[in-house]
């Protein structure tokens, strides 16, 4: 899956949480929930698109971790409602399986990068100092 594809299936999962969002119960406890579920649905895709906007390996590599970890926070939203039955679990289950796949597609992602940036980084930091000429 190329940058684009997945700039576009992480918008669609945007999507899909704010879907959900709005059948939330307007519960006190719906609405905690969907305040945050929105806010780490949508996430993913924004730090997604700022990671391929970096300017650095390093903004790049922070931003990919932002997202792993706002995929990660959906899993922990939609896990409540499903336990504490505020939607069937049918309707859950996509979009579960889904941040699954976005947190595992991130942190795969985030550990090539740093391995990448460690490996390129130790080959181009090996500086030698050389003796001095200077004799006293």
């Amino acid at each position: 899956m190329d940058r684009d594809e997945l700039k576009q299936r992480t918008k669609q999962f945007a999507l899909r949480v704010m879907r959900l969002v709005d059948a939330l119960p307007k519960s006190p406890k719906g609405r905690a929930i969907a305040s945050q579920l929105v806010r780490s649905g949508t996430s993913v895709a924004a730090n997604y698109r700022a990671a391929c906007r970096g300017r650095s390996r390093a903004e790049f590599i922070a931003k990919i971790g932002v997202a792993e970890e706002e995929a990660d926070e959906v899993t922990l939203w939609l896990e409540l409602i499903v336990e504490d039955e505020l939607m069937p679990s049918r309707k859950i289950q996509p979009p579960l399986q889904e941040a699954g796949e976005l947190t595992a597609i991130f942190a795969a992602t985030y550990i090539s990068a740093q391995r990448k940036a460690r490996d390129n980084g130790a080959s181009k930091s090996a500086i030698r100092n050389q003796p001095s000429e200077i004799r006293l």
